[in-house]
């Protein structure tokens, strides 16, 4: 399971499954999480307010993030804009799987409207516990997505 720093973000559309996922993340599987907004359910909020602070974080930190919104698609393409992110949408367990274990990811994107709050769950959990593969085709993927950036 993972054990580093772990941060959180959403906007309105996922404020309350981002609330959800700190009580689970802190009181089931029993790690820290830091959630950096909002703080209140405000229906003009913005999420790059919230989630590009959250990838700068996950950059400065190594560490990992959840991002949500109502369908997941926004939150991902502003986080991915920052250097040395690399997130996915986790709409499925299996994918959580795959885009830890073929891609690396540290940021996971999830849409609070498209699944239950239990699928959400089993989603962070496969995520949280995947490691990085580390075959050599996953880090020469990886190592031409990091040259786009330069």
């Amino acid at each position: 399971m993972y054990s580093k720093k772990l941060f959180i973000a959403s906007d309105h559309g996922g404020y309350q499954l981002k609330k959800r996922l700190i009580r689970f993340i802190e009181n089931e599987l029993n790690l820290k999480i830091e959630d950096l907004g909002p703080f209140a359910n405000d229906l003009d909020d913005d999420y790059p307010d919230y989630v590009i602070p959250l990838a700068h974080k996950v950059v400065e930190n190594e560490a990992r993030g959840i991002v949500i919104c109502k369908n997941g698609v926004g939150v991902s393409m502003a986080v991915n804009k920052v250097k040395g992110i690399r997130c996915g949408i986790g709409y499925n367990i299996a994918v959580a799987e795959s885009m830890m274990n073929d891609d690396n990811t540290n940021v996971l994107s999830l849409a609070s409207k498209l699944s239950s709050e239990e699928h959400a769950m089993a989603i962070v959990k496969k995520w949280l516990e995947t490691e990085f593969g580390e075959a050599k085709r996953y880090i020469r993927r990886l190592q031409k997505v990091a040259e786009i950036e330069k």
